[in-house]
Order: structure tokens, then sequence, then C-alpha cells
């Protein structure tokens, strides 16, 4: 099977990942594969509690939405070390390869059609 294509569609998720990961969160100066989301701008001077309780509704948000695109993130990069290293396109549960049709619904794929229903290959 080529992997061509797939290595092209899997870079291009990369980078609008990372660029949609760039507006809510930095990456993690200890652990640059790690995101933290960025703190709202806080103004010490407000005394509304709607309006802190806003700003905070906002971080728990971004905060979900961020640990959805990270780990979205991380399983593409994992889909991109295993082109690179051959093991792309073969199930981790029974080594066959994977159908392509699974592939063109999910690039991300790690296992055929027959083990999808296990977690975490969901």
């Amino acid at each position: 099977m080529a992997f061509e294509k797939y290595l092209k569609i899997l870079e291009e998720e990369k980078l609008k990942l990372e660029s949609d990961l760039a507006k809510i969160a930095r990456k993690n100066p200890d652990d640059p594969s790690d995101w933290q989301v960025k703190a709202p701008q806080m103004d010490p001077m407000v005394s509304d509690q709607s309006e802190l309780a806003d700003m905070f509704e906002e971080m728990e948000n971004q905060a979900g939405l961020e640990f959805q695109l990270e780990r979205r993130l991380k399983s593409v990069v994992d889909s991109l070390e295993r082109i690179r290293n051959g093991q792309y396109g073969t199930c981790i549960v029974c080594s066959n390869p994977i159908e392509e049709r699974r592939l063109e619904a999910n690039p991300m794929a790690k296992a055929c059609i027959k083990h999808a229903k296990y977690p975490p290959f969901q």
C-alpha cells in the first residue's frame, strides 16, 4: 500500500492542529510535546462577579478544547512516526494490514476494522 497520500493528509492535519492549539494554548517549556491553556487576561480591578465567572468559564472551555486538540495531535504525530518506521497500515492487535477504506475514513487508525471496536482504537 502506498502511504504517500496519508503522509500528506497527516502532515496537513498536524499543521492545522498546531495552529488551532496556538490560538488557545502555548507549548510547555519543560515538555515541548505538551500544551498548556493560555490564561485569560485577568483584570485585578474586576469587581463584577459575573464578569469574573465568565473569564473562568472561558478558561474551562479552552481547557476542554485544548485537551481534545492535543489528543488528536498526538495521534497524528504517532501516525506520522508509524509511517516513518514502516509500521503504518498494520493493525497493532493482529499485525494484519489495515483496510484501505478504514485508513481513508481515519488516517490515524492503528487497528483494522475487526479490532477497531476495542478501546483505545475507537
